[in-house]
């Protein structure tokens, strides 16, 4: 494609984006399907773009006035520029900017010259907010929690995220997937907690492998995987994934119980529930139960209730832990949609709760930052339900011989009650779980 036109698509793409109606990767996926000749390096440049946009939103939107043309391609210059840099950076951890031959070979002069201006603002001129590029409302809530490590934060959220994979143990061993990866010319390194992750250097094309094919490969978060490694699920128990979504944490539990015993998979979207069953088929698990649910109270709990050995409640949350995944969402979600999720998430683990059997497990988690979310709700729980014992996340990490454990972990007088992942400490996305034992 012609420069100028891929720079007109992603102009086209930024603004469809920046009305914030719908998820950015619904968008970015409709896109696509409206235009099947992009060709696959299009497609990340369009993408990453669009994405590039949402993550430096305040910035982006304090340069532009300065620049001329409509404002979509202003903003969608600065994506393409910013997009190239972390390319660079990728390859040359000391590089300031990428390549520019190919952007600058679509611009005027009066654009050139501004782009070059704005390559040219240090960092340290700017003011915080233009800086940070997160909305006033997370911003106290995330420096209370990390003091000097706010700004590494930032800096870890303004990149993409790595691409992680699942070894389905079921079926593969992690180094023979490995081999076999390198062979097709992708490269990838073991993750450093998850003894099933792998994760992959730059963002090839998956489905079509052979390893993904036959089930041997899902895409997870390393993050994800921990929290289904926590579950400790064992073969033959009963065990309930209790917002199961598409599924990604149920095929990894799955896999611990060796495809038996009995793996409920509820959630209320049946929509989602139906996009585990072509993962599920290629999984090679014949012990998975799918069930869409009307709310946290359906029938189908109640019959459960007091019979089950480990429940995972992965809850509907903000979601801010997979900003480099999902920068829209920090434009999306507001305090007020925030009071909400905490009373579903509330409600939502009191049902989960009457499942556990004496002695069973329940696990809750977000992939949420804000402490609303997470250690506020698992302290309140472990106040009103005196059932239940709270177990030291770090520790049961430990026992499963997690590398490093208690430096995934915070809270309690131990530093490691609650599991607590941040992208820039860990490379992985913001995750919390807590951990509980029915007496």
């Amino acid at each position: 494609m012609h420069p100028n036109a891929l720079l007109q698509a992603c102009a086209e793409l930024v603004r469809l984006t920046l009305t914030l109606e719908h998820p950015a990767d619904a968008v970015v996926s409709r896109f696509f399907r409206d235009h099947r000749q992009l060709g696959p390096r299009e497609r990340a440049a369009l993408a990453e773009t669009a994405y590039a946009v949402l993550r430096k939103k305040l910035l982006f939107d304090h340069l532009a006035p300065s620049g001329s043309g409509p404002k979509e391609r202003r903003l969608a210059i600065l994506g393409f520029a910013h997009w190239q840099d972390e390319e660079a950076r990728r390859s040359n951890p000391q590089a300031q900017h990428g390549p520019r031959d190919f952007l600058k070979s679509a611009l005027n002069e009066r654009e050139k010259q501004w782009l070059d201006q704005c390559d040219a603002i240090s960092q340290d001129d700017l003011m915080e907010r233009h800086r940070h590029n997160l909305p006033e409302w997370l911003v106290e809530p995330l420096k209370a929690q990390l003091g000097a490590e706010f700004w590494p934060m930032v800096q870890a959220l303004s990149t993409s995220a790595p691409l992680d994979l699942r070894v389905n143990v079921l079926k593969e061993k992690r180094e023979l997937v490995q081999k076999e990866l390198a062979q097709a010319a992708i490269k990838t390194v073991a993750t450093p907690y998850s003894p099933w992750g792998l994760r992959v250097q730059g963002k090839p094309a998956l489905t079509k492998l052979p390893a993904f094919e036959r089930g041997a490969i899902e895409v997870q978060d390393e993050g994800s995987q921990l929290l289904a490694l926590l579950l400790d699920a064992k073969r033959g128990e009963m065990v309930v994934d209790f917002c199961a979504g598409a599924g990604g944490k149920t095929l990894a539990i799955g896999a611990t119980m060796r495809s038996t015993g009995r793996l409920y998979a509820f959630d209320v979207s049946a929509h989602r529930l139906d996009a585990l069953k072509p993962r599920l088929a290629r999984s090679g698990l014949s012990n998975v139960h799918p069930a869409a649910i009307a709310h946290e109270r359906d029938e189908r709990v109640k019959r459960l209730a007091g019979k089950i050995d480990r429940v995972l409640v992965d809850a509907p949350c903000s979601g801010l832990g997979t900003l480099r995944r999902n920068p829209d969402l920090k434009w999306r979600q507001s305090p007020q949609a925030l009071e909400e999720l905490v009373a579903k998430q509330t409600a939502i683990l009191e049902s989960a709760a009457r499942l556990p059997k004496s002695g069973g497990r329940l696990v809750y988690a977000t992939c949420s930052m804000l402490p609303q979310e997470n250690e506020a709700i698992a302290d309140a729980f472990t106040q009103a339900h005196r059932d239940f014992e709270p177990l030291d996340a770090g520790e049961l990490l430990a026992q499963l011989k997690v590398p490093e454990a208690a430096s995934l972990c915070s809270g309690g007088e131990s530093g490691s009650r609650f599991v607590r992942l941040w992208p820039h400490r860990h490379q992985t996305d913001g995750f919390f779980a807590a951990v509980w034992q029915r007496k």
